[in-house]
């Protein structure tokens, strides 16, 4: 405010007079005019304000007068009596001129009312914003650094129970001697529990934990990866393999995790898993093929997972055929037509052994598999491998091992199968002359040598395994590798927790059945793979 506005200013509103209350002013003339009017005007409402000045008071009294916008007032006539005339202040400009209020009136003035208090006057209105800035909306402030927000609080995962209702009949007691009326709609109603209260109860996590008296050496997570070469990383296996599917009247499950002492050793992974259908609609076939690479092996892993490969090419290849024999019960074409297959696997797992320099057991594994049929009406289920491992079948809460017993070498009694170097009943002429020629008859005439025949191929080390079985509605069949089989057979409690997860009307999640097959036994650290079917 300038010099002339802050001498005006002083002038209007003095130190000796009254307070008038808060007011909004701005630096224009227009703001000045509308403060000195209410300030003359007195309260709102149409009150008389009070005229009176206390006495050292320097203006006039003026009684209200029009609104802000009053004309000014007219030139007072020029005095002919010469007054003294004070000296003039350079500084101080002329005054604004001062609202002309209205004359007085004559008739005699009302008795004064009482003073009403000043009203608040509104607050001053807010600068207006100056141009938005680009990218940002009007009303936010400018930022000066990185936003940060806070982390949102991190809840449990819940599920939402449904609370039991009162039993029937239940409610009040009666007074005495009354009898308590029963309403048997009221006794529905509460008897219904789609429309139950709910409570929330949080779902823990599945955590990897352990069976037996003490915690294994190794840690429970992955700790280091296998190495990797240049020209080999499609060969890299990965540390868990999870798979399921629901097929028929059975929900499959299926697992292969890397063992602890192969996570803390950066090891790959032995064990191979391999799921595949076959088929469309009930004629459906699904292959479940586990194979274990040995441990002493360096190339163990690639054997496991040609072999699975190559026995579900083979399946592949026969499938309308093995999936009608399962259909017809026809399990002696099976356990034949299945024997074929694994042995023409086996004999191009050597085949690759020689391809690679190594000595036919050095680029093996076990192989076992499992046959689903996906028609609903059969349910047959079909076992087929060679090498070890374990099956398993959990029937009325205890588990039944079903592995398929071989017998014992020194008890195999019996003649070779005529063809296969069995000797003639009663020779009657000489097998060779002295010379060393065959004879076909005894007449002297020599035959001809035969065709170079290469040897046949060796079988496998251990003998073929084949079972096939009806599943009954409520079991749950396992198929384990050596390295999930040996601790169900060895530590019973393993065996015990596993039956009380799975004993229940409805198969586990993916989640859940890889937290089970994870359960870890000491001194059981090798790789794991598993395959469980439910029955509906």
């Amino acid at each position: 405010m300038t010099q002339q506005g802050d001498s005006w200013w002083d002038k209007l509103y003095d130190e000796s007079a009254p307070d008038t209350g808060p007011t909004a002013s701005g630096d224009t003339l227009d703001d000045r005019f509308d403060t000195a009017a209410r300030a003359t005007t007195g309260p709102p409402g149409g009150a008389p304000a009070d005229t009176t000045v206390p006495p050292d008071a320097k203006s006039p009294t003026r009684p209200a007068g029009p609104g802000p916008r009053a004309a000014a007032p007219a030139p007072a006539p020029e005095s002919t009596a010469p007054e003294p005339v004070p000296p003039p202040v350079p500084t101080a400009p002329p005054a604004p001129p001062v609202p002309a209020a209205p004359p007085v009136p004559t008739t005699p003035p009302a008795p004064p009312a009482p003073v009403a208090p000043p009203a608040p006057t509104a607050a001053p209105e807010p600068p207006s914003p100056g141009p938005p800035v680009p990218g940002r909306a009007p009303w936010e402030a400018a930022e000066t650094g990185p936003r940060t927000f806070p982390a949102p609080p991190v809840e449990a995962p819940t599920v939402q129970v449904p609370v039991p209702p009162d039993p029937p009949g239940q409610g009040p007691d009666p007074e005495p001697g009354e009898e308590k009326e029963r309403d048997p709609e009221k006794e529905q109603a509460s008897a219904r529990t789609d429309h139950a209260p709910t409570v929330q109860v949080p779902v823990p996590r599945p955590r990897t934990g352990f069976v037996g008296s003490r915690p294994p050496t190794y840690d429970p997570e992955p700790t280091a990866l296998p190495v990797a070469r240049p020209g080999e990383l499609a060969d890299v296996v990965a540390d868990t393999v999870l798979d399921g599917a629901r097929y028929g009247t059975c929900t499959l499950r299926a697992a292969s995790v890397r063992g602890d002492s192969a996570r803390f050793r950066g090891e790959p992974r032995r064990d191979a898993l391999l799921t595949a259908r076959f088929g469309h609609d009930e004629a459906a076939l699904v292959l479940v093929a586990v194979a274990a690479g040995s441990r002493a092996a360096e190339d163990a892993h690639l054997a496991a997972a040609d072999a699975c490969r190559w026995i579900a090419e083979a399946v592949c290849r026969s499938h309308n055929r093995l999936s009608e024999d399962i259909r017809s019960g026809r399990r002696g074409d099976l356990k034949s037509g299945l024997h074929r297959l694994t042995d023409r696997t086996y004999g191009k797992l050597r085949a690759r052994a020689a391809e690679r320099d190594l000595a036919p057991d050095e680029y093996t594994a076990s192989l076992r598999c499992l046959l689903l049929p996906a028609d609903p009406g059969c349910r047959t289920r079909v076992f087929f491998g060679i090498g070890g491992g374990g099956l398993f079948r959990l029937r009325d809460g205890a588990w039944q091992d079903i592995e398929p017993l071989l017998p014992e070498r020194a008890a195999v009694t019996g003649a070779p199968v005529v063809g296969f170097g069995s000797p003639p009943a009663t020779p009657a002429t000489p097998e060779a002359t002295e010379e060393g020629d065959r004879l076909t008859m005894d007449l002297g005439i020599t035959t001809a040598p035969g065709p170079l025949v290469e040897e046949p191929v060796p079988p496998p080390a251990e003998p073929f395994r084949f079972r096939a079985s009806v599943a009954r509605p409520g079991d749950t069949l396992l198929l384990a590798s050596p390295g999930l089989a040996e601790p169900m057979r060895g530590e019973p409690d393993l065996a015990r927790e596993l039956a009380d997860r799975w004993a229940g009307a409805e198969p586990p999640g993916l989640a859940a059945f890889l937290a089970d097959t994870q359960l870890r036994v000491t001194g059981y650290a090798d790789d794991r793979t598993g395959v469980a079917v439910w029955e509906a």
